[in-house]
């Protein structure tokens, strides 16, 4: 017999997606996708932004990703918010027993798989955000709002 997945009751979001006015610029990422609306309704959702988290301002200097780095468009360097940010989303999933997470593409905190390049020319690369990264060696799965319809089949049992 195959082994089932056990579902997850809650779920890690990013709170720009959910409508928080969180965003570098002030402004919001709200997702109205009908996968997101059903688990709002359930309760599931735990709404986080690593970056606010970590000490920084809305609205705050465009920041993105270099190497291990975070530097934000005039070049300061705002690696330890950002860590700190991703140590406490970590400390929330591990409380909460969060298993799956929708995080923010192309972000550098939530972003996965593609991430800005670091010359602020909106060019993608390879790459993670730091609460990516940080989530996803702590065993929690990361999915961005393009991927809802790949979580919801995750979470279906067998």
């Amino acid at each position: 017999m195959a082994d089932k997945l056990v579902r997850p009751d809650k779920i890690l979001v990013s709170s720009c997606l959910l409508g928080e006015r969180v965003r570098y610029d002030g402004g919001d990422n709200e997702l109205l996708h009908p996968l997101l609306l059903q688990w709002k309704r359930e309760g599931r959702l735990i709404s986080f932004c690593p970056e606010c988290a970590g000490g920084l301002s809305t609205p705050r200097a465009p920041a993105e990703r270099v190497g291990s780095r975070v530097l934000t468009k005039e070049g300061v360097d705002v690696t330890p918010q950002f860590i700190d940010g991703a140590d406490q989303a970590v400390e929330l999933a591990k409380a909460a027993g969060v298993k799956v997470a929708i995080l923010k593409a192309r972000s550098p905190s939530c972003g996965s798989g593609a991430i800005y390049d670091g010359n602020f020319a909106k060019r993608l690369i390879e790459g993670n955000g730091v609460t990516t990264d940080a989530l996803t060696a702590a065993g929690v799965k990361v999915f961005c709002e393009d991927e809802l319809e790949e979580l919801a089949r995750f979470l279906k049992e067998d």
